[in-house]
């Protein structure tokens, strides 16, 4: 599937979601709850690609393991914040979208808490 397949995927959901929502708005919301477990899904297929492009520049540049596994968390966390943060909204809770959102931040923020603490390392080396 390409982004245009997403896409059509995307706005046929939608239109069906608001075509449903005379009879029922819960059907809606499952329409497109539907659809976005499948952008999901597919969009976590392209993982694939990215981590081994990712290992294939960590062989160029002889970087440590832990700094590619934190990246690849951080992509993560932001990636299934958003997408939960966007049905809570779709959902009409955006109150809870607005929590998941800021939860997501603050766990990107202490998963890279070790990487802070290393450029930190690194900085006082050379002002030393």
């Amino acid at each position: 599937m390409t982004v245009v397949t997403i896409a059509v995927t995307g706005i046929i959901a939608v239109i069906m979601a608001v075509s449903l929502k005379g009879l029922k708005v819960e059907y809606g919301t499952y329409v497109v709850m539907a659809a976005g477990l499948l952008i999901f899904f597919y969009g976590m297929g392209k993982l694939t690609s990215i981590l081994d492009t990712m290992k294939e520049i960590q062989n160029y540049i002889k970087i440590n393991n832990i700094y590619l596994s934190t990246l690849i968390k951080m992509i993560g966390i932001t990636y299934i914040a958003e997408f939960a943060a966007g049905i809570c909204k779709d959902a009409g809770y955006g109150a809870i979208g607005t929590q998941i959102e800021i939860f997501g931040k603050l766990s990107v923020l202490a998963v890279s808490m070790p990487i802070l603490l290393a450029l930190i390392e690194t900085l006082q080396t050379f002002v030393s």
